[in-house]
């Protein structure tokens, strides 16, 4: 048993597992290859369906049949991750060049998965068949064993265009992600001529024929002079636009269809980009927009009705700012090129793809000269069996076994054959046929030797060795397998190219006017659920008596103001009222953490009022332990939405915070446990708001403050304590920092 135990480092050990598993993902899973721009689960599938015989111009079979051969014979990993493959390989919103027919319900644009795959069915599609799978019987790539060493499985697929760039990819492997974005096949075949007949060519000079990238779901690309750089290191950004249109609507009005979007929009994101455009008609940042309606089918298209002489540049700034219809596509054109990963320029990927095309059509004419040369053999030996068929026939009846007539046609060996003449003996004895053109004469049908057929023969001889003299020119000469594999590219061009979708441009970035808001006296409302609104001061005025007991906070200001709201945790937050929902009474309104960043989950509210206020008063900070503070509330107009508004010692939060116009007033703290302490508000002195501040009154180690008073000037103040009122005033003014004194109930 001992002698099976292996002693290692453990951190070594650990190392050098997850190196081995990252490596395992990286290449065997997550990211394409260079070659034919497939993961291992696409090449899978696209191999298991053309082994099944599903080609394009054959029936349909269910996804389900697909996905189970697939799984039980090349790719164990579970059958969602091999459906999901197939589902995306068929999606023309997806990819530029689908590589499977899907029938059925394969999903949409707007983000609706496909239905089950018991219930949809897929074929090849004529492009993959022909450009991907057509010469696998032709020893154009090796083949290796499958998981169990129960099969075979092509190593790669022979493509015979660069799919990483046609049809992109994506990605996330251990440490690394990849992100291509797909381009225009017509374009991609035009770089592989130009790479072809200049190899030196350079990225830049590739990039007057790939002009960029050219999404499915088209869009505009608007920053065209940054592409060479990204395609010149492989990594980069894209920024792109979804195309708007302008239609005349009724009684003058006009609406913006949006036709096509960012290709990162697909999906989910058409919903939240909906949701995005009501969101800033809501809070008023756009006012000229009435209705919004998607009415896409087949093709996007999303309606924006808008009021009459509106300001349609500035809504396209703003949607273009603050919602998915401009989108950053973050490239990493990261692939496994010899068996590790790497970033790839665009001439790298090219590159990459002419090596292998040379390679696969060196083993593709390496293989048919090989099959040619066997014919040429045969032919050439039924050629000269006819010119001695007569000798040959009597050696066959002269024999006794098949062994004598195969040693005498390959040996000229006469043993025991019996002769009709000794010339024929003598003639025997030069024959010299080889061993597979004496199996060709043996198994020869008597019909062959009819004198059409006889010609026929030599007719295909003939074009046997036209056959031969081309492979071997084209093995000989790297020009002349150039021009094959140009003349290969041009006939996919010219059958399966389409038209550019996405516009390259250089536009400028979008800026938003801001519009002048007709200034006017509004009520802003907070309940103690943290539902925030903005209402009329008509309609708060009609409404006081339910706004006043349904509301925790009420702030008089202006819709242009701001309002700052402290918490127990020491931040402030900024709101600006123009983006609290502005509405009816009734409205509920809107969680203020939706507007701020305000965690209603960890932090409370303890003081909030209009900006306006904060800015022209002292702010008298309290803290639980009893640390205080005056800070000018100038200090706090800043342009961030949250701030650190004090400094707290740990454990220590807010309790009060107070908004006063002079120190020239009396204060009391109430604590938990019924101590009371009155003193000069002169004695707590001026901080800065990141100061912790001086500390009011001395406590015992369990209690904290519970309430602040501020006393004016000849007022009779009552205090609350256990339900029982104490008259603040009587309290004997003391010197702050002292221990207060307990409350007689």
């Amino acid at each position: 048993m001992d002698d099976n135990i292996l002693r290692t480092e453990y951190s070594d050990e650990m190392q050098r597992s997850y190196i081995n598993y990252a490596m395992s993902v990286i290449v065997a899973r997550a990211l394409p290859d260079v070659r034919d721009g497939l993961k291992p689960v696409q090449r899978r599938t696209l191999y298991d369906m053309y082994e099944l015989g599903i080609r394009y111009d054959r029936p349909y079979r269910k996804s389900a049949r697909i996905v189970g051969d697939t799984m039980g014979k090349y790719h164990p990993h579970g059958d969602s991750s091999i459906y999901e493959s197939l589902v995306v390989m068929s999606q023309s919103f997806k990819k530029g060049l689908p590589l499977i027919d899907g029938h059925g319900n394969f999903g949409s644009i707007e983000g609706d998965g496909a239905a089950a795959m018991r219930y949809t069915e897929a074929r090849l599609e004529k492009v993959t068949q022909e450009a991907f799978l057509s010469e696998l019987d032709k020893d154009v790539v090796d083949f290796i064993p499958n998981f169990d060493e129960t099969e075979k499985e092509p190593q790669v697929l022979p493509a015979k265009i660069p799919n990483l760039l046609v049809n992109g990819a994506d990605g996330i492997a251990v440490g690394m992600v990849t992100n291509i974005p797909p381009h225009n096949l017509g374009e991609v075949i035009d770089g592989v001529k130009a790479y072809l007949a200049n190899e030196k060519i350079t990225d830049d000079e590739l990039m007057e024929y790939i002009k960029g990238p050219d999404f499915p779901t088209g869009g505009i690309v608007i920053n065209k002079d940054e592409l060479a750089e990204i395609y010149k290191t492989g990594c980069g950004k894209i920024r792109i636009r979804g195309k708007v249109e302008i239609e005349d609507g009724k009684n003058g009005k006009q609406k913006l269809i949006i036709s096509e979007i960012p290709y990162t929009m697909v999906g989910a994101n058409i919903g939240k980009f909906l949701n995005d455009v009501c969101n800033l008609v809501e809070s008023r940042q756009i006012t000229d927009i009435v209705d919004i309606t998607n009415e896409s089918k087949e093709e996007i298209r999303i309606v924006l009705e808008l009021k009459k002489n509106a300001d349609i540049e500035n809504i396209k700034n703003i949607l273009y700012k603050k919602t998915k219809l401009e989108d950053t596509f973050g490239v990493n054109m990261l692939a496994v090129a010899d068996k590790k990963p790497e970033t790839l320029s665009l001439r790298q990927i090219i590159k990459y793809n002419i090596d292998f095309q040379f390679e696969t059509n060196t083993r593709k004419y390496k293989y048919l000269l090989g099959k040619e040369l066997e014919t040429r053999e045969v032919q050439e030996g039924l050629i000269r069996a006819c010119d001695v068929i007569d000798l040959i026939i009597e050696i066959i009846r002269g024999s006794k076994t098949i062994k004598e007539v195969r040693a005498c046609l390959m040996k000229g060996e006469t043993g025991d054959i019996n002769f009709k003449t000794e010339h024929s003996r003598r003639q025997a004895v030069e024959l010299s046929f080889t061993e597979r053109q004496t199996k060709a004469i043996l198994d020869m049908q008597l019909h062959r030797l009819i004198g059409l057929e006889i010609e026929a023969l030599k007719k295909q001889y003939e074009e046997t060795l036209v056959k031969i003299a081309k492979y071997e020119k084209l093995l000989s000469s790297r020009k002349e397998m150039s021009r094959h594999i140009v003349r290969e590219l041009n006939a996919i061009a010219k059958e399966f190219a389409k038209p550019r979708k996405t516009v390259i441009a250089n536009k400028e970035e979008a800026v938003i006017k801001e519009q002048k808001v007709k200034e006017q006296d509004v009520v802003v409302l907070m309940d103690r659920f943290g539902y925030i609104k903005t209402v009329d001061t008509g309609v708060y005025d009609r409404n006081k008596e339910t706004a006043d007991s349904e509301s925790r906070y009420i702030i008089n200001c202006k819709n242009i103001s701001k309002i700052c709201m402290f918490t127990d945790i020491g931040r402030m937050h900024f709101v600006k009222v123009a983006d609290i929902p502005y509405g009816k009474f009734k409205d509920k309104g809107t969680p203020v953490d939706n507007i701020c960043k305000y965690d209603s989950s960890v932090e409370n509210i303890v003081f909030i009022d209009n900006l306006d206020i904060v800015r022209e008063r002292l702010m008298l900070f309290t803290t639980s332990k009893g640390m205080m503070k005056l800070v000018s509330g100038t200090e706090f107009d800043v342009t961030k939405k949250t701030i650190a508004a004090t400094k707290l010692n740990e454990g220590d939060k807010l309790v009060s915070l107070e908004a006063i116009e002079t120190v020239m007033q009396e204060i009391v703290l109430q604590t938990k446990e019924g101590i009371c302490l009155k003193f000069e508000l002169a004695d707590v002195p001026m901080k800065k708001k990141a100061a912790v501040g001086v500390r009011g009154i001395k406590l015992s180690e369990k209690d904290d403050i519970e309430k602040v008073y501020l006393l004016g000037q000849m007022e009779e103040a009552i205090g609350v304590y256990k339900d029982k009122e104490i008259s603040l005033s009587r309290l004997k003014l003391a010197k702050r920092d002292g221990k207060g004194n307990k409350i007689r109930c």
